[in-house]
This record gives C-alpha cells, structure tokens and sequence, in this order.
C-alpha cells in the first residue's frame, strides 16, 4: 500500500464529486432534512432522546447508500480494471475511497450536528463525535458490501439486509438485555450497539465518560476492520 496512491485516489474521487451536486446534495442535505423531520414531529425534551441516536443513524445510511454505489459504479464500468492494471493495489482504492468519503463523512456530520444543535435545539453533548463516527462506519460498510454486488440495485438491497438486522439489535427499539439470549449474545457483534451505548452513556452522565469513549472506539475499530475486509474481496470487475 502507499500513501501517494492512496492520496491520489482520494483527490480523484473528490474532484469527481465536486462535479456532482446531486450526490453532494443526498451526503449533505438528506440527513440535515431526516433531523428537522424529527425534530418537527417530536417536542423537545422527546428530541433530546431520540435524535442523538438517529444523529448517528441517518448519516450512516446515506453514506452506505452512496459509497456502496459509486464503488460498484468504478467497477462496472471497467475504472477499477484500469486503475489496477497500474501499479495500484486493492488497499490503494479501498483507502483511498475511504479517505475521500471519509472526508465528505465528516463534513456532513459536522453540519447536521451544527444545525441539530444550532437550529433545532439539540442539547445532547457528545453527539456530534457519534455522528462522525456512524458516517465513517456507513461508509466502511459500503466499501465491503460493494465487492458483493454485481450491479448498482443489488447495492441497494445490501442495505436492509446489512442494517437493519442492526436496528432491530442494537438496543434501540429494546434494551439488549431485554432480548432472546442467542441475539443478546449477537448484538456484540453489531457495532450500532456500541453506538446505542454510547449515546445511552451522554444522554444519562452528565458528563463525558470513558464509556463513552470506548463505545466509540469499538465502532471505529469496526470500521478499519470492514474496510481491511473490502480490500481483501475487492474484485477488479463484476462477471
């Protein structure tokens, strides 16, 4: 792997999308509007409880939606064929999209964190790092999903079968401790539950924990280890 390819990718990939304001438009926008809905339906101090979650929930399923897509898109193509007929390795794009849609990740974090708290009277603290965090996540399982899929509509069917399952496990709907043993037991394998945790730890401590901090360590770490899985069944074109 090296960086200067890693790099280069990234750059690629946001010039590319600096051209694309629909896309840009669905990573910066969606979330900002899935927030102002909630915090229109529900009142305030009903807010303060389910918007930390969803913070974390919505960036992470637009980023999955669109990562998941524009690889499969580089590959379908041929793009990928061509890059890595070059002395560019699977690890070289892999990070290399990360790196580029981490940024945009970020970014759209910090803006549907600023306008949660700003515009919509969100006083959770903590949040805005949960948020960063569920869109690098989104975006990781998008990149390994990807390798998966051999056309852009199978792309989008990895998403209820991918996430979901984590909804309805991640202590969101029910506490963990609250179901079957046997998906108690598989929830430790859903990093949303740590970010259910997490979000548990800011709502309920009045402040920032060590808790907290490993929850969202959990997560990333969940992370790298999707985008190592993406690298290492990333295939140079769909059959």
């Amino acid at each position: 792997m090296s960086w200067t390819r890693t790099y280069a990718t990234a750059r690629r990939i946001l010039e590319q999308l600096r051209h694309d304001p629909r896309t840009l438009a669905l990573l910066l926008v969606v979330p900002i509007v899935l927030m102002g809905l909630i915090a229109w339906i529900f009142p305030a101090h009903d807010f303060d409880q389910y918007g930390p979650p969803l913070l974390g929930i919505f960036p992470m399923l637009v980023m999955f939606l669109v990562t998941s897509v524009a690889t499969l898109r580089e590959r379908t193509s041929g793009t990928l064929e061509r890059l890595l007929a070059m002395p560019l390795a699977k690890a070289d794009f892999i990070f290399g999209y990360a790196l580029a849609f981490g940024v945009l990740a970020t970014l759209q974090a910090v803006l549907v964190s600023g306008i949660s708290f700003g515009l919509f009277g969100l006083e959770v603290q903590g949040s805005a790092a949960i948020a960063v965090t569920d869109a690098l996540l989104g975006t990781a399982l998008g990149l390994f999903v990807s390798a998966f899929a051999a056309t852009e509509f199978q792309a989008v069917q990895f998403m209820p079968a991918i996430l979901i399952p984590q909804l309805l496990l991640c202590g969101l709907l029910l506490p963990v401790d609250q179901l079957p043993t046997v998906l108690h037991w598989l929830s430790y394998a859903m990093p949303m539950r740590y970010t259910v945790e997490a979000t548990s730890v800011v709502m309920t401590a009045a402040t920032v924990t060590s808790t907290y901090w490993v929850n969202l360590a959990i997560v990333g770490v969940f992370a790298i280890g999707y985008l190592g899985l993406g690298a290492a069944t990333l295939r140079r074109r769909t059959p």
